[in-house]
């Protein structure tokens, strides 16, 4: 090989590497976002309490009604990510929760990262409370089934290997850090391992009462 190939050579890796890390779309502050933001960062502060953390699927869990007579918080935001989640960490452990329940990573999928990138963000996550809110229990749920059949959105479609691989590594991660994995498939997933249809709102979202079996889970299994 002369020196020229070896520089052309050289260059195409690092175009390509470029190239790949373009792929990589890691936003999430937007509009609805910071209306979020604005209303939480309002409300009185809550020490010690059970906080629901991630996107749509935690936001429009009715949580307190369902747990009663507990400091419940919501701490979902539609669309969010495993970058929004990351990005206002900090607000969340300051007032150190007692329990955390984790969902979060179908918005990466929706976006067709790397599930190598989603499952480092899960540790980051996990690290930054294991190190500022030490006494906190962290539960790290699995990321929910969809429902091909019911989807409308093109781009949420054949994303069942992915979720899959996916919960393998928060799997990996909950056993290397000595965390509670909690497998929500259990629940929603049918016999083919797709979101049920009859606790299904859009192939991807629950239906409201579907949020009674869930929090009938996670009291069967003791976590509540």
């Amino acid at each position: 090989m002369n020196k020229t190939f070896l520089l052309v050579l050289s260059l195409l890796i690092v175009m390509n590497g470029q190239a790949q890390q373009k792929k990589i779309d890691s936003s999430y502050n937007n509009i609805y976002y910071q209306q979020r933001m604005d209303l939480y960062n309002g409300l009185p502060h809550q020490k010690k309490a059970i906080v629901f953390l991630g996107n749509s699927i935690t936001e429009r869990g009715p949580w307190s009604e369902l747990i009663p007579g507990k400091a419940v918080i919501n701490r979902g935001i539609g669309g969010d990510n495993t970058f929004g989640v990351l990005a206002r960490l900090d607000k969340v452990l300051e007032d150190k929760p007692a329990v955390i329940f984790l969902l979060i990573g179908i918005n990466d999928i929706g976006r067709s990262l790397p599930v190598t990138v989603i499952a480092n963000n899960y540790r980051r996550i996990v690290e930054r409370v294991q190190a500022q809110s030490p006494k906190t229990t962290l539960y790290l749920q699995s990321v929910l089934p969809m429902n091909d059949s019911i989807l409308t959105a093109a781009y949420l479609k054949n994303k069942k290997d992915t979720i899959l691989a996916l919960n393998k590594e928060i799997i990996k991660l909950a056993e290397e850090k000595k965390l509670t994995y909690i497998n929500l498939h259990e629940v929603f997933a049918d016999a083919n391992g797709d979101l049920k249809p009859a606790l299904a709102l859009d192939g991807i979202h629950l239906k409201p009462a579907a949020y009674i079996q869930w929090v009938d889970y996670l009291r069967k299994k003791k976590l509540l």
